[in-house]
């Protein structure tokens, strides 16, 4: 797909935000060619836009949050996760809260959604953000990196001192039915410990087993237990994804990361986008070339497969 869409009709779906405990209800509506996504918080008055950016990014702890000025929206990055999925470049969020309800702690409620209000495709080429040199960000033992590739892929491995988690890798060589199909459902996922200390802070306030994999000393607690074996490691990549689509671009490169979290990704973000050597942004045509993920540019000759 080389062209922008957007959503073909609006929709509506409501739940309850993680942190704040509280009922909030998201309308997604079409948008114009080059608007991006905007969150419209219109239970303020008046109601505040804020542009889903890398620059626009307030806060990184326990979630990725934008902001302008006084308004804030926090835990946007599994919507951000199933609007890239699903191939939307533009749409109007309208939030009547702070923050976007958590569901089921994944993005595949947010992606049925999208499918219900279909997609339309306009006559505006995409631009690609196509790397061109590598950029990494390291903090301790945690690592992310960005190199060139002639496709978007997602490759992380992880690490925790538990029984139940261990080490996981796992990668995604990006497509809408990979993403949809395999990654899509995976939840959220913590630690009992970590639940009972950030409800001690006013945090988690809508946190439950519905909408979270809760491990405790003994496992995991969720009677259903896990979607995927792997779970854990899948829902690394959907932050991943939702993160990272902060750029405002479609990506062609491979993200490699170790144990990195919504902080590190956007500081990867941050530093690719005050780099401009390392990166092209490119407007594919159908008369450039067949597919968007087959590059065969003279002038994209850097890319390795």
């Amino acid at each position: 797909m080389i062209f922008q869409q957007t959503l073909g009709n609006k929709v509506t779906f409501s739940g309850i935000g993680l942190h704040t405990g509280k009922t909030i209800t998201i309308t997604l509506r079409p948008a114009e060619p080059g608007t991006g996504i905007v969150f419209h918080r219109v239970d303020l008055t008046p109601a505040v836009s804020i542009e889903a950016h890398a620059q626009n990014v307030v806060n990184t702890r326990l979630s990725t949050t934008i902001g302008r000025g006084e308004a804030s929206v926090s835990t946007i990055e599994h919507l951000m996760a199933a609007l890239y999925g699903c191939g939307i470049d533009n749409a109007h969020v309208d939030i009547n809260g702070p923050e976007v309800p958590i569901m089921d702690g994944s993005a595949a409620p947010f992606v049925s959604a999208i499918v219900k209000a279909g997609t339309k495709e306009s006559k505006k080429p995409r631009k690609y953000l196509v790397i061109k040199k590598p950029v990494s960000v390291t903090e301790g033992d945690k690592k992310a990196s960005i190199i060139p590739s002639r496709h978007y892929k997602i490759s992380f491995d992880m690490q925790f001192a538990h029984p139940a988690v261990m080490k996981q890798q796992r990668s995604l060589e990006f497509s809408q039915s990979s993403f949809t199909d395999e990654f899509a459902a995976a939840r959220t996922f913590c630690f009992l410990a970590e639940v009972e200390m950030m409800k001690a802070h006013g945090l988690a306030l809508g946190g439950s087993l519905d909408n979270a994999v809760v491990i405790g000393d003994n496992g995991v607690m969720n009677p259903e237990g896990l979607r995927f074996q792997d779970e854990f490691v899948r829902h690394k990549i959907l932050d991943s994804v939702g993160d990272l689509s902060l750029t405002g671009h479609r990506l062609i490169g491979h993200v490699k990361a170790t144990k990195s979290g919504h902080d590190l990704n956007h500081k990867l973000v941050m530093e690719l986008l005050k780099r401009p050597d390392c990166y092209t942004l490119i407007e594919f045509t159908p008369q450039a070339f067949n597919a968007p993920f087959n590059l065969s540019l003279p002038e994209l000759a850097w890319l390795e497969a």
